[in-house]
């Protein structure tokens, strides 16, 4: 994976947390981070109690001869139990934002590419459409975490699932929030797949971002709009990439 794309696609996630408050944006910003607010303020509440609890049955599986290795694995399943939450959580914010982020995308990309063309839908059929999308994603998401939820209860590899599960969730994470743009478009999801598979380093850099957004208090409730702005930052800068080869 080549470090200059990777670094380019981080850097799109951090373009649109600058430009929450622009004036252009901010009215699609509000209503989404809303919804983002309340459900992750409701995730730390219901998370905090159940996290206590989840730990002590993890360690209690672990092989003695791994207990000594108690300092790091601790601090592992910590950040584990805050993905699998805050990624959780995400996914019901995205379904209940979606027709909200899919404005916003569309504006957010109309301020970096002004002559981009638009999707010209009426209301009634972007709110539809981003509806579907979202739905879609869930459950391509929920097929491929289930296996990698199931080696956290696996003495010995469940060391590793905290690292995969990062991996995946940071994947994920970018291919949720590039829907919103590409969608836009008329871009089906087996298109989007395609031409991120072949921009792998600069997706998955994009989705690394969003993800530690999502993971640093007071940052993860802004993380949603933010993202959805970044993606359409990425998307305006992999075209010119393409029109200019």
């Amino acid at each position: 994976m080549t470090l200059g794309p990777f670094l380019r696609g981080a850097r799109c996630a951090l373009t649109g947390l600058s430009l929450l408050a622009h004036p252009r944006l901010r009215a699609f910003v509000l209503l989404p981070l809303t919804i983002n607010v309340l459900l992750f303020g409701g995730g730390l509440w219901w998370g905090g109690g159940a996290l206590s609890g989840w730990l002590d049955a993890q360690i209690a599986t672990m092989p003695d001869w791994l207990h000594w290795l108690h300092w790091l694995l601790v601090p592992l399943l910590i950040v584990a139990a805050a993905l699998v939450t805050f990624y959780g959580f995400s996914i019901v914010a995205n379904l209940l934002a979606a027709p909200f982020n899919g404005q916003l995308a569309e504006r957010a990309e109309d301020l970096f590419d002004p002559g981009a063309p638009r999707a010209g839908r009426p209301l009634w059929q972007e709110v539809t459409v981003a509806f579907a999308s979202a739905l879609r994603m869930t459950l391509y998401f929920l097929l491929r975490a289930i296996p990698f939820l199931i080696l956290f209860f696996v003495p010995v590899v469940n060391v590793a699932a905290p690292f995969l599960w990062a991996a995946f969730g940071a994947w994920m994470l970018a291919l949720q929030y590039l829907d919103y743009p590409l969608g836009n478009h008329g871009i089906d999801f087996r298109e989007q797949r395609l031409a991120h598979r072949a921009d792998r380093a600069r997706t998955f850099g994009f989705g690394c971002a969003v993800l530690l957004l999502t993971l640093v208090p007071v940052l993860n409730f802004i993380a949603m709009p933010a993202a959805v702005i970044g993606a359409a930052a990425l998307v305006v800068e992999r075209r010119r990439l393409v029109n200019a080869g």
